[in-house]
């Protein structure tokens, strides 16, 4: 088992940058592959960003690609999503989730079996 805690969340403005942190407890995050997704209203969830249990791959939807970065410190069992260029599409509640095993489909939300409460994102033009 594995608790994941989403941070960093907030409002900022077009063009500005946030920082979201995922903090795994009650197991080594070193031990799962990561993802972010997000939901905006009235939408359905989406995949933004995933990364590799040693951090040698990421992925990126088209959407986010040259804006968000993922990164993990395995040590402080913390992922992080860096989001530059920040545009009011980018409002939404946003989720981390952690699956080992792992079929290799880090699109589908079904892969992952752990879940964060998740945070908001709210972008003003």
């Amino acid at each position: 088992q594995v608790q994941l805690v989403e941070s960093g969340g907030g409002l900022a403005q077009a063009g500005g940058s946030l920082r979201l942190s995922c903090a795994a407890s009650g197991r080594s995050i070193s031990s799962f592959v990561v993802s972010w997704f997000r939901q905006a209203p009235g939408k359905e969830r989406e995949f933004a960003a995933h990364i590799g249990r040693n951090g040698d791959s990421t992925l990126y939807a088209d959407s986010v690609k040259g804006r968000f970065t993922i990164s993990r410190d395995n040590a402080k069992n913390t992922v992080y999503l860096q989001m530059d260029s920040l545009a009011p599409e980018d409002t939404a509640v946003y989720y981390c989730a952690a699956a080992w095993p792992f079929s290799g489909r880090y699109y589908n939300t079904g892969e992952y079996g752990y879940w964060g409460q998740g945070t908001q994102v709210t972008v003003s033009s």
